[in-house]
């Protein structure tokens, strides 16, 4: 039976169901419904709501610029979902976005550039730079993963703590060669063509090379999460890790890889981010990890632990990407969207719990 056909028949069943209840049990079951979709329902009304505001909302470079704005989140967020997953969460995620954004940019600025911070250094190869952020990021959530299931220490402390750590070593970092802190900007044509160039346009309007990328990052996340042996793992450690241990499974291992693979898709992300943004400097990546966090919880990745699918982060990144745009539209101050955003998580945590507190 294929995907299609599944579904089908999962809606015949649940309608099914639906008529044998009691008017009374109808009444709950509509009442269920709208709580438990609630953040979906407020959010369709949002659009709809901007796009009959603002009727460039839903234009073709909008779209196109959505689209680009939520590839750019999507290997954080793939990464933080893993964590998340066990229960956990990365709060060290959005400073290894900035520390390994800020090493690409500065492995690849341009050599005429007047302020280079390697300035006998040449331009190195595009592949080289990639391996190195990846190994970096991958270092830090290696030891991330080490101290949650070495020392039983919450994901929140740790994650906290290196968070602090990465910061420091990334104030350090823009210090090297009498940098100063400055802004590290005068990329190579050559980077900034491989994150930014565009092979294809929809309605005249380029569509930027990442996209493409963060396509291939989700491929390959769905791939580890449902076909490989650690992806199952991962679930099992997350719904319940003494019935995994006693299952055979090395808890201990599964927790470290889950959270190397979150940094490396951080270093991915600050790859891409250092020739998005352009110009980079120690505020780069700061709260990216709220943003991810709250695209995973919208997206029914679980903090009860076991529960969550690449695609319902994708959908969360998406869902969440379109109601920020959607406030810059309605020229919502930019206070007022850090509240908004705070209220998203919030509501979005409180109807997941509720969930899992009627399923249990």
């Amino acid at each position: 039976m294929n995907p299609i056909q599944r579904s089908i028949g999962n809606i015949k069943q649940n309608y099914s169901d639906y008529k044998s209840l009691e008017s009374k049990g109808k009444i709950t079951f509509w009442k269920e419904s709208l709580l438990n979709n609630a953040l979906y329902i407020l959010l369709i009304i949002a659009i709809i709501y901007t796009s009959f505001k603002n009727s460039n909302f839903l234009s073709a470079p909008s779209i196109v610029n959505i689209i680009s704005l939520s590839a750019a989140n999507l290997p954080i967020a793939c990464g933080i979902a893993g964590c998340i997953v066990l229960t956990g969460t990365d709060l060290s995620a959005g400073r290894v976005v900035g520390l390994t954004a800020c090493i690409s940019a500065s492995l690849l600025q341009a050599v005429t550039y007047a302020t280079k911070m390697f300035p006998n250094l040449p331009v190195l190869p595009i592949p080289v730079v990639i391996i190195i952020v990846i190994l970096v990021g991958g270092i830090v959530g290696w030891v991330n993963g080490f101290f949650v299931a070495k020392f039983k220490l919450h994901p929140f402390i740790v994650t906290l703590a290196t968070q602090l750590i990465i910061y420091g070593f990334l104030l350090m970092y823009m210090m090297i060669n009498g940098n100063n802190g400055q802004s590290l900007s005068g990329l190579d044509e050559r980077f900034t063509k491989f994150v930014k160039g565009s092979v294809i346009s929809v309605g005249g309007v380029a569509i930027p090379n990442y996209v493409w990328y963060a396509c291939v990052v989700v491929i390959v996340m769905w791939f580890i999460w449902n076909k490989t042996t650690f992806g199952k793992n991962m679930f099992a450690v997350g719904s319940n890790p003494e019935a995994a241990n006693v299952s055979g499974v090395n808890v201990m291992k599964t927790t470290i890889l889950v959270h190397t693979l979150a940094g490396v898709m951080y270093g991915v992300t600050g790859f891409i981010e250092a020739a998005r943004i352009g110009s980079n400097t120690a505020n780069t990546g700061l709260n990216y990890e709220s943003d991810a966090i709250a695209a995973c919880v919208i997206g029914g990745v679980s903090f009860v632990g076991g529960t969550g699918k690449i695609s319902g982060v994708v959908m969360g990144v998406f869902l969440l990407r379109i109601i920020f745009v959607a406030l810059n539209f309605l020229s919502i101050n930019m206070n007022m969207q850090y509240v908004i955003k705070g209220l998203i998580i919030l509501v979005a945590c409180a109807i997941d719990m509720r969930k899992y507190l009627v399923r249990k």
